[in-house]
């Protein structure tokens, strides 16, 4: 009778609680036609089927879009959109002709409602043409590696060649995710905003209904047409450990994404990297020829699958010289860290020491003026 007991309620809390129950060891049983989950920071494939056939992505195509966005900067600047880019079918921010948007706007309305006006909004006020644009967006995606991704439209509304794979676009989330502002969008799950002509208050919803059903879940894109069927790309943190899934074509696209973590979240790892320290740089125009420099964080935490500290890399990113002066404080230099010459993270160095200038003042204003007189011409205030 006790083992009865036990079975029962052992069928009644998978009767209840299916997710927590999907993890039994083994590879998750999905609907995706292509799939894949990778660590966050070192890009490894931890589970993958067809990683890298290149499919049909639609709407996730604009995580490349807001990227490209978010990077342009002036994003609190105001402008009127252009009436011919928001003509477009799909879903959409509710832009109508002489609304007053901002870039930050139309980030927020590509993450959250998906808005196809959003994104050829975007492409035209960036690149001046839906084709000028995707010319920008396969650029972007080169320097990345993204091997099996071509892009001819900002929304992801099909077009010849359009497509990518579920691992380039897992690399692309886990890029666009280190910028602050796309984390914060995407993570969202309202957003209020003024847009309009008079711009005034409204509310926008995310379409990602996986940001309600795991707490740790932060983004990161839904998407769907007739021909690409379902798509999301997701990232999710667990006990410190963050990961990234994508399904392309995946009819149960929400629970999928839940077994991968189940399953991804086990077979991954947590390490601490020691952040290199008695670093100097080359100083010029000061008594001394080096200046001490040092990282603010003296460790840092990554989620990774195989690879271990051994693996990592650290690389020195600065100007051939630091010119005095420099005040104690002074961000002069970044140290990147490495796995398989993927960036992992940038980790500033400032300056551990302040560095008078050895040139007398008299000297250096005769120098600046002499500057001036070359940019400026000889009147000058």
């Amino acid at each position: 009778m006790k083992k009865i007991f036990v079975m029962i309620c052992a069928a009644a809390v998978i009767a209840v609680c299916p997710h927590f129950s999907a993890y039994a060891g083994e590879e998750p049983e999905i609907s995706a036609r292509a799939a894949v989950v990778i660590s966050a920071d070192t890009g490894e494939i931890i589970y993958g089927r067809n990683p890298d056939e290149k499919l049909p992505m639609a709407s996730t195509t604009k995580i490349m879009t807001t990227l490209l966005c978010l990077e342009s900067g002036n994003l609190y600047e105001e402008f009127v959109v252009d009436s011919d880019a928001i003509k477009v079918e799909g879903s959409s921010m509710g832009l109508l002709e002489g609304d007053i948007v901002t870039k930050y706007a139309l980030c927020c309305g590509m993450l959250l409602p998906s808005g196809n006006d959003a994104a050829n909004a975007t492409a035209v006020k960036l690149a001046g043409s839906i084709e000028n644009f995707a010319d920008m967006m396969n650029e972007k995606a080169e320097e990345l590696g993204l091997a099996h991704t071509h892009f001819v439209t900002p929304s992801g509304l099909e077009g010849v060649g359009h497509g990518s794979s579920a691992y380039d676009m897992a690399i692309l989330a886990s890029v666009a995710l280190r910028n602050e502002i796309f984390r914060e969008i995407c993570s969202s799950q309202t957003i209020k905003l003024e847009f309009g002509n008079p711009p005034y208050t409204r509310w926008l919803k995310n379409t990602n209904k996986l940001l309600s059903m795991d707490n740790g879940v932060y983004g990161v894109k839904t998407g769907f047409t007739d021909e690409a069927g379902r798509c999301l790309v997701s990232a999710c943190e667990r006990d410190g450990k963050n990961l990234i899934c994508v399904t392309l074509n995946d009819r149960n696209d929400w629970n999928d994404h839940l077994l991968m973590y189940d399953f991804a979240f086990e077979k991954s790892n947590r390490i601490t990297l020691d952040i290199p320290d008695n670093i100097s740089l080359p100083l010029a125009g000061a008594e001394n020829s080096r200046i001490k420099v040092w990282a603010k964080e003296a460790e840092t935490d990554i989620t990774a699958y195989q690879a271990d500290e051994n693996d990592i890399e650290y690389k020195i990113i600065s100007s051939p010289f630091v010119y005095a002066p420099v005040c104690a404080g002074d961000e002069l230099a970044h140290i990147s860290v490495r796995y398989k010459e993927r960036e992992i993270k940038n980790i500033p160095l400032y300056a551990a020491e302040n560095a008078q200038s050895a040139i007398p003042a008299e000297k250096q204003k005769n120098i600046i003026e002499k500057l001036k007189d070359f940019l400026f011409g000889e009147k000058h205030s």
